[in-house]
């Protein structure tokens, strides 16, 4: 196999990007860009380490950021298994990228940026709900936002409203195929729903 190995020869193969894919980067958050992130619940917040890049999902039942200025947003970290993969990430290196996705919408707006983590306690309460709180905040200075192209969701009909999901192996499953059956999957995916009812904040 070929290996395309320089900018050169990646760039004949591409030639010049469109017009409106340079015009469409802001530096801050506008007002068109505010709408956009603020009907966002979900977004896909990727990062990289020493041991390699992580791509985590994020979601929130309303914005899943906050914006504390037009050049800075905070991203909670509401409950998950505390691999911490993305934290891990940021402390050791503040390179982060968001992308930000609403239902129905076959555009993604994404953010590039560096990001920190904090556990100061007046942010944390800024998101407070009936009590709990995320044990952590990540702050993220926007370094650019621009929209991305709507093909890959168009192909993709992510959005149509069909449910594949039928066939998949359950998580239940795939803990227990990859223990050779020592983990008892079948009660995890029996107790799920009730356990992330529970535990969802």
């Amino acid at each position: 196999m070929q290996w395309i190995e320089d900018i050169e020869a990646l760039e004949a193969l591409y030639g010049e990007p469109g017009e409106a894919s340079l015009k469409k980067v802001a530096r801050r958050m506008t007002p068109e860009y505010r709408r956009w992130i603020m009907a966002s619940r979900f977004c896909v917040v990727s990062t990289v380490g020493p041991e390699g890049a992580d791509g985590s999902p994020r979601g929130d039942d309303g914005p899943v950021v906050l914006e504390l200025d037009e050049h800075t947003l905070a991203l909670p970290d509401w409950r998950g298994n505390n691999r911490i993969d993305t934290l891990r990430n940021i402390v050791r290196d503040p390179r982060i990228a968001l992308m930000f996705m609403v239902p129905g919408s076959s555009n993604a707006v994404r953010v590039n940026g560096e990001a920190r983590v904090t556990a100061d306690e007046d942010l944390i309460a800024r998101f407070d709900r009936n009590g709990k709180q995320p044990r952590s905040v990540i702050v993220i200075r926007i370094q650019e936002i621009y929209t991305q192209c709507a093909r890959a969701i168009i192909r993709a009909r992510l959005w149509s409203g069909e449910d594949e999901s039928g066939d998949l192996p359950t998580v239940g499953q795939i803990l227990s195929a990859m223990t050779e059956g020592d983990f008892d999957g079948e009660s995890y995916d029996r107790d799920w729903a009730g356990r992330a009812a529970t535990t969802m904040w």
